[in-house]
């Protein structure tokens, strides 16, 4: 099956870590129960049993993924999905597709579930990077730097006369300092930050090459921010960050995602994703001043259709979209 798995996301260029068996293989060191379906070598989900207080779903993360122009294999693909849900006693199936946002798109969804007659609704939460930034690391070091915001080469620049280092180190005692400066990090800007417990997962899933935490550190040795990589296929992202006070006027972000791009693009990944910014034309979002960092790097901003959900068990569903709802005002996402 790892065979055939590999073949589908290979063929799948838009397809990124969160369907990969090294995505799987950290859910399953977690304790979660997983569901892994192949269709006629051509099409594929990984599929992530989630029990939460609210109620237990399926989280098919960027997935799934296939031609989602053929209609009877989309056809199929979701008529599993929905039965998977039911057999697990699921009160939803919560799904986000590689798939820009367009009409069309949108419309392929709604299509697909009148066919199969289920309840498709809109997400009350958003599911792995929704809005993003994707550089193209096939551009060479000169290319990538003019395509910069002025402000944000000046920021890199500054980095090197303030002698500013960058270390990429993956090592555990890292990743415990890391997690320690991340938890606080959550506290200052009010996000839910991952446990110690999946960040070890994470690790010992990917491999070094796939598994890089950088940290930029002042010419003394002291920390300014770090950075989680993970990457898959032709794909690297941005996946977790956190930085210390001296972030707010020294430029270790920048220094840092600057030796990551260099880096990327020496080990051949083609694209690196930044990871969540916020979405066009909302105010007082979360991701507001992240969105400034991350598009100053210029690149390519990318809008996915947003995660949508297959209500399983309405009665329970209404109970957590409630729940969501509110939570999603209360942390401005």
């Amino acid at each position: 099956m790892q065979e055939i798995w590999q073949k589908i996301l290979e063929e799948n260029p838009s397809s990124n870590f969160l369907q990969s068996p090294l995505w799987a293989e950290m859910n399953k060191e977690l304790g979660r129960k997983l569901i892994m379906r192949t269709f006629d070598d051509r099409a594929l989900y990984l599929g992530i049993i989630k029990d939460a207080k609210r109620g237990r779903y399926l989280e098919i993360p960027g997935g799934p993924i296939l031609d989602w122009n053929d209609k009877p294999l989309r056809e199929k693909l979701f008529k599993s999905i929905l039965e998977e849900a039911k057999s697990n006693k699921c009160v939803f199936v919560r799904f986000r597709p590689q798939l820009l946002n367009t009409k069309e798109n949108e419309a392929l969804l709604r299509n697909t579930a009148e066919k199969n007659k289920f309840d498709l609704r809109l997400s009350p939460m958003h599911l792995h990077a929704q809005n993003t930034v994707i550089l193209n690391l096939k551009k060479s070091e000169e290319e990538l730097l003019m395509e910069m915001r002025r402000q944000t080469r000046y920021e890199v620049r500054r980095a090197e006369k303030f002698e500013i280092s960058v270390l990429e180190d993956s090592s555990e005692k890292m990743l415990e300092e890391f997690h320690s400066v991340q938890s606080e990090t959550a506290k200052r800007q009010n996000f839910v930050p991952p446990s110690k417990k999946e960040l070890f997962a994470e690790k010992s899933s990917f491999s070094p090459k796939n598994f890089r935490l950088y940290v930029s550190r002042t010419k003394e040795g002291e920390p300014i921010a770090y950075g989680l990589i993970i990457s898959f296929g032709k794909e690297a992202e941005y996946f977790e960050a956190a930085s210390t006070e001296l972030n707010r006027k020294l430029p270790g972000a920048y220094a840092l995602l600057w030796r990551a791009i260099r880096d990327l693009k020496e080990a051949g990944f083609e694209r690196f994703n930044l990871w969540g910014i916020a979405p066009p034309g909302v105010e007082n979002h979360r991701y507001s001043g992240v969105t400034t960092f991350k598009t100053g790097f210029g690149g390519e901003i990318v809008e996915f259709l947003p995660a949508h959900d297959i209500v399983v068990n309405k009665l329970l569903y209404k109970f957590d979209e409630i729940i969501e709802t509110a939570r999603k005002k209360k942390r401005n996402l």
